[in-house]
């Protein structure tokens, strides 16, 4: 059964995404990006970039209060001591960090992590998984990790050498935005500057939202996420539990593997379950989109030419690593995939 957690544990994700500039733009959110225009045949335009940054919150960094002692997701109480040396091993954790303003104080980064004020920090991952021996030759001073980090004997060793551990539930939707964020905050001491970005955040994704067209529910377009790893043979299409279900409903759509009855997190593609989801837009990872050749190379894989999607060429893809990381940045995923489902936003926004 390929479930969420460990498909993302193992896979992971880099960062490629090309924003939607109209609808940021409509929504008064930074435009960080040129969208680009692709091909005549719908594939990614070549020599497309991406700026991809994190915005810090405006002002100076925050000055921790420690000590701090926080109940981990996995149920150990942790106390933090001190915060000068942080080690957080996700991307969306590390995207936290650095949102709150204590990049500074970042000293390595997991695969995951690709935005580029964290390109020059030391690599603490092999493949996907965790190197305590990395981690603990950095000696940090807290080391942040997500309840699908592993594997859990690095974990264990991290934690066996003293240093204070906290992990975080990985979030599943909009809802899980701002507890998440908090919950970083607290734990680094820094309360107030949680709060603010809680404000920032829950701000934009409302400004976003708010220039949402509204789509009468049986109107509503369906979208089928699919998970895409060409060099690795790996085809999913997402259900009830992909994580993008939230994303997708809140941009106005119908997650058409969960409303297909697709129960788990990810099942193979296949025809059928293709058939069943009918998707009218495909929903892809960047890197997954290139891994299969572009729009061309996903057509080719069986059963998707013959989708609704796949007969118009409405092909979604949002960046690997910021599309299911529930924070900062949400309201710039949303924005994107809202403009790639529904085209401009409604007039007079």
């Amino acid at each position: 059964m390929w479930t969420r957690s460990g498909l993302l544990a193992k896979l992971g994700a880099s960062i490629a995404v090309p924003l939607c500039v109209g609808l940021l733009a409509a929504c008064g959110v930074p435009d960080t990006a040129d969208a680009g225009t692709g091909d005549a045949a719908g594939n990614p335009a070549s020599g497309e970039t991406t700026v991809d940054r994190v915005e810090p919150l405006e002002g100076p960094a925050p000055a921790p209060r420690l000590p701090v002692t926080a109940t981990s997701a996995d149920g150990v109480e942790v106390t933090v001591t001190a915060v000068d040396r942080i080690v957080p091993l996700s991307g969306s954790l590390a995207e936290i960090v650095w949102t709150l303003g204590l990049g500074e104080n970042v000293v390595a980064r997991d695969v995951s992590a690709t935005f580029e004020q964290a390109a020059d920090l030391p690599l603490v991952t092999r493949g996907h998984e965790v190197s305590a021996e990395s981690v603990l030759s950095l000696h940090p001073d807290v080391v942040l990790v997500e309840d699908t980090t592993g594997p859990e004997e690095a974990i264990d060793r991290i934690r066996a050498a003293g240093v204070p551990l906290l992990v975080f539930e990985t979030a599943d939707g909009l809802p899980d935005v701002t507890a998440r964020i908090e919950a970083v905050a607290k734990s680094l001491g820094v309360p107030e500057a949680g709060d603010a970005l809680v404000g920032r955040t829950t701000e934009r994704i409302g400004a976003v939202r708010a220039h949402l067209p509204d789509v009468p529910e049986a109107e509503r377009p369906r979208v089928a996420f699919l998970y895409l790893r060409g060099s690795a043979s790996v085809y999913l299409i997402g259900g009830a539990g992909s994580g993008a279900g939230s994303l997708i409903e809140a941009a106005g759509a119908v997650d058409a593997g969960a409303d297909a009855g697709l129960e788990k997190d990810f099942t193979p593609i296949t025809s059928e379950a293709l058939a069943a989801a009918a998707p009218d837009v495909i929903l892809v990872m960047t890197k997954g989109l290139t891994s299969v050749g572009g729009v061309d190379g996903l057509l080719e894989i069986p059963g998707i030419a013959e989708t609704p999607a796949g007969m118009n060429r409405r092909i979604a893809s949002i960046d690997d690593g910021v599309l299911l990381n529930y924070g900062p940045r949400t309201d710039e995923v949303l924005a994107s995939l809202a403009e790639q489902i529904h085209g401009s936003p409604k007039e007079g926004a």
